[in-house]
């Protein structure tokens, strides 16, 4: 490639909506890949670790066992918290005051309260990080396809006072603008390829907190493991 027309080039020759375009380019592809590989370290086979550390905990002779199972094999922490707060739950049923807001509530209604909003705590921050992924995805491209429309533009004007423009000068120009739009589907692709792997991810982790919230209610509810 022609040194003439590099990224430096690209970079010295365009003008303020360029650089700020490119700079917004730079930063949305800084953001995503941060989310991404935090994302990677912390689902990377999570949802196939989830069974074998589940057998574990039910497996477990007593329930301070089984909590310590969760939290020595819980890398994420979600099943954890959950069994924790459960089993708190269960220990302050007894300790309502008798008029209290929950002294109505039966002891199912009142660990099953807990589940679910464990549950979403859970899928709140499974789910941290997903809509910036979602925004790069989407608006990365546009951003790019603008800052190729402003180069032809700002091209085709310098070109505007030349008698005779050879194919030369115009696609040096016209090709440099066109990084943009390139720049622009780089920072989208890595942003929409990982936003659906952890949508995936997360739908199997819920699917399994639910399953486990059930588990936990019929167990501290009915004694039924």
């Amino acid at each position: 490639m022609n040194t003439s027309f590099g990224l430096m080039h690209i970079w010295s020759q365009g003008d303020i909506v360029t650089r700020a375009i490119a700079i917004v380019l730079l930063f949305m592809s800084v953001i995503s890949w941060v989310i991404i590989v935090g994302k990677l370290s912390t689902h990377l086979g999570y949802p196939y670790k989830i069974d074998r550390f589940l057998i574990q905990f039910w497996s477990s002779e007593n329930n301070v066992d089984a909590c310590s199972v969760l939290e020595q094999a819980d890398s994420y922490g979600a099943f954890s918290r959950m069994a924790n707060q459960a089993l708190l739950a269960n220990d302050s049923f007894e300790q309502r005051t008798a008029m209290g807001i929950g002294a109505q509530t039966d002891r199912g209604e009142f660990i099953s309260r807990t589940l679910q909003q464990s549950i979403m705590m859970a899928q709140t921050r499974i789910e941290s990080g997903l809509t910036v992924l979602a925004s790069v995805g989407a608006t990365a491209p546009f951003v790019g396809l603008l800052g190729t429309v402003w180069g032809i533009y700002h091209a085709l004007v310098g070109l505007s006072g030349v008698k005779q423009v050879g194919l030369d000068q115009v696609a040096g120009p016209v090709g440099e603008a066109l990084v943009m739009t390139a720049a622009g589907l780089f920072v989208a692709i890595p942003a929409v390829l990982a936003y659906n792997a952890c949508t995936r991810s997360n739908r199997l982790i819920i699917a399994r907190l639910d399953g486990f919230a059930h588990g936990l209610h019929n167990y501290l509810v009915g004694g039924v493991r």
